[in-house]
């Protein structure tokens, strides 16, 4: 497995465990839109995204490790150009927004300082 993005949590909004409670994580880098504060895990990317996600892939916060089930067609991009992407943990079959990934893994509570790290299968 190799490394294709790093990043560290740099903060968590303050109504974003109501939405780990719901099994969906919000990632959005700095500089984090206004509006989306509240709700996200702010973090700060040390790289560029090696490539486009695909499903079986590995995404990690902390110690919390999760696979990659299916992805929406613009998740990797919006990765790639906003550090943004979307969470759902154990989705099932929910329909999945364009930006989003549905992944399979323990109930998320990231915190701040975490590493966040996507391996490639």
């Amino acid at each position: 497995m190799s490394d294709l993005y790093t990043s560290t949590v740099t903060s968590i909004g303050a109504d974003a465990p109501s939405m780990f409670e719901a099994g969906v994580v919000i990632l959005f880098a700095e500089p984090v839109p206004p509006a989306l504060a509240d709700v996200s895990v702010v973090h700060s990317p040390s790289g560029e995204l090696a490539r486009d996600i695909q499903a079986g892939d590995t995404i990690s916060i902390g110690v919390a490790e999760y696979t990659v089930v299916r992805l929406g067609d613009v998740a990797s991009n919006n990765l790639r150009e906003l550090g943004h992407v979307v969470l759902y943990v154990d989705a099932g079959d929910q329909k999945l927004l364009p930006g989003a990934i549905h992944v399979d893994g323990p109930s998320p509570a990231p915190q701040s300082g975490a590493r966040i790290t996507v391996r490639g299968a």
